[in-house]
């Protein structure tokens, strides 16, 4: 059946989900900042919402939404990447904050936007509380060549499309000191381990992390030139500033900013996070690339798992 969908955000993602739910038959009303339709004329009588804003965004377009007339029914689908500065809370925590009573959707996955407009294959997942709700954006976005799965674990899901970011960014500098496929391996394999540690402490499965949405995101980002965070590393070790790499950047890079809140939960929670503690003081100019990868090789030797 034909669904009413508001995208907001008309970056490279949002126009990208946009795109795939137009083929599918669906009427999409497209909102940005800048364009000509008002945020109350796209929200209003839409089926669905979806938000592929920045992090920065979200808190505020969320209450923007709430001020306008938003059916009951209305289901919600967050595509955002990332925490928020002020509080640590997920792009779906947010919306679920201000509108209690309506379903929320977690889409999440390693979906370089770029090569699903140019038509190539691809999968993601949709994850929610409300199963039936799952499946109603499943159905939406669902082709042959956008093969689209279910998942009850939206914490999960959110978390590792947001953690591999920063795990993207040392990809990036291993990439970028060509220090080979063993150290890519090695890193990848220990940031999944990291991800997962931090997942558990913050209420997901952890399972969830062995799935698209987790070591799937987790492989797109940290081995392809496309994604954002990959080029903020690569570029650190390159010799760039990150205050030079943000800015030829077309499009934000998650990972700097869920970096840091990282660290704020690491010191609220008591989660070790040596690759990300790593990211940080590398982006903070505290240590070079070359030293973080010192720092990561010389820590005391342990076993690989905790029986």
């Amino acid at each position: 059946m034909t669904k009413t969908i508001a995208i907001l955000g008309a970056g490279a993602w949002g126009t990208t989900l946009a795109n795939l739910a137009r083929v599918n038959g669906h009427e999409v009303r497209l909102w940005s900042r800048q364009g000509d339709l008002s945020l109350e004329d796209v929200v209003k009588n839409a089926e669905i919402v979806l938000s592929a804003i920045s992090m920065k965004g979200v808190q505020d377009v969320a209450l923007l939404v709430k001020s306008c007339q938003v059916s009951p029914q209305t289901i919600f689908v967050t595509a955002t990447k990332g925490l928020d500065a002020k509080t640590t809370r997920t792009p779906s925590q947010i919306w679920q904050t201000e509108f209690p009573d309506h379903s929320v959707v977690v889409l999440s996955g390693p979906n370089l936007s770029q090569e699903i407009s140019q038509g190539l294959p691809a999968a993601t997942v949709v994850a929610s509380k409300n199963t039936a709700a799952a499946q109603v954006v499943q159905q939406i976005f669902s082709s042959g060549r956008f093969r689209v799965y279910t998942n009850s674990d939206p914490v999960g899901v959110e978390l590792g499309g947001t953690l591999k970011n920063v795990m993207a960014i040392a990809a990036g500098v291993c990439d970028g000191l060509h220090l080979g496929t063993n150290a890519k391996a090695a890193l990848v394999t220990r940031g999944l381990t990291e991800i997962i540690r931090i997942g558990k402490v913050l209420g997901a499965k952890t399972e969830t992390f062995y799935g698209l949405s987790g070591l799937g995101d987790l492989l797109a980002t940290c081995n392809s030139p496309l994604s954002r965070n990959y080029q903020v590393g690569y570029q650190l070790a390159s010799g760039k500033t990150l205050t030079e790499i943000l800015a030829s950047l077309p499009g934000t890079a998650e990972g700097v900013n869920t970096c840091q809140v990282l660290m704020q939960i690491s010191q609220q929670q008591n989660i070790t996070m040596p690759i990300t503690e790593q990211v940080y003081r590398l982006l903070e100019t505290q240590i070079t690339p070359k030293q973080a990868l010192d720092e990561l090789m010389l820590r005391d030797t342990k076993p690989e798992y905790h029986q």
